[in-house]
């Protein structure tokens, strides 16, 4: 028995491993994981150093500060393909009839993309590796900081995927994307909860959505160097909802 559940599980990960490996393929040959993740790491290293050259600290809060409001428009590029591109070559048709389940599926085009936004974390380092020359940067803040990141960019990259399965186009995936993307980000600034909460005051509605939805302030507690169960728990909650959200979306589309 033990040995059957064995192989099931071999089978089921192998899966997974041969739709990512198929989706990394495709971003490297059509350039795209050059060009964006090249694009992405130049931007963000060109606004950190501007700021540490003013500043003169050595800490890398400002560059996780900057990260969100970029990632709403570089991780829909990242995931407006990985499914609308499938439905106009008519290639999801294919995939849907082979001999994997969709949750394999999912979970492989997630995987490529995870690893994808992997390369830009691993494109930053030279940033920890300067301050480390330059002073004595608090390590564990920084590591805290890419936990947050990776969990932030692992959750953007879930709703942009189950968006691109839902438009079937990748300007309609890329534009819807950024918008909740921003809806995410901006319902965590102070004055934007500020001017919520006044237009129906009773209601409180910038206040509650930034308590209950915003994922800034749950980010926000990574940079700051506190992981608590609180905030981890959001982005795992969220990031599961989303792939499950895909998964039965396709299976609709498959039955």
């Amino acid at each position: 028995m033990s040995a059957t559940v064995a192989t099931h599980h071999a089978g089921y990960v192998e899966g997974i491993r041969i739709i990512a490996a198929r989706e990394l393929g495709a971003y490297f040959d059509s350039s795209i994981a050059y060009v964006y993740t090249i694009a992405f790491v130049i931007l963000a290293n060109s606004i950190f150093m501007n700021e540490f050259f003013l500043t003169g600290t050595v800490d890398m809060t400002a560059f996780f500060d900057l990260m969100p409001l970029l990632m709403v428009l570089f991780i829909p590029a990242v995931t407006m393909r990985l499914w609308a591109e499938e439905k106009k070559t008519r290639t999801i048709e294919l995939l849907l009839t082979l001999p994997i389940r969709t949750s394999q599926a999912v979970m492989g085009k997630y995987i490529a993309a995870l690893g994808l936004f992997g390369l830009f974390l691993v494109g930053s380092l030279p940033i920890p590796i300067m301050l480390l020359v330059l002073g004595s940067p608090d390590l564990g803040l920084i590591i805290s900081g890419y936990i947050g990141l990776l969990l932030l960019g692992g959750m953007f990259l879930g709703f942009g995927m189950f968006l691109s399965a839902i438009s079937g186009d990748q300007i309609v995936a890329f534009v819807l994307s950024a918008i909740v993307g921003f809806a995410f980000v901006l319902s965590g600034q102070e004055q934007v909860v500020a001017v919520l909460d006044g237009l129906i005051p009773a209601l409180s509605i910038g206040t509650v959505l930034y308590e209950n939805f915003s994922v800034m302030p749950r980010y926000d507690s990574f940079v700051r160097g506190v992981i608590d169960i609180g905030s981890l728990t959001y982005f795992v909650l969220f990031i599961g909802l989303f792939l499950w959200l895909n998964v039965q979306l396709l299976e609709r589309q498959r039955t």
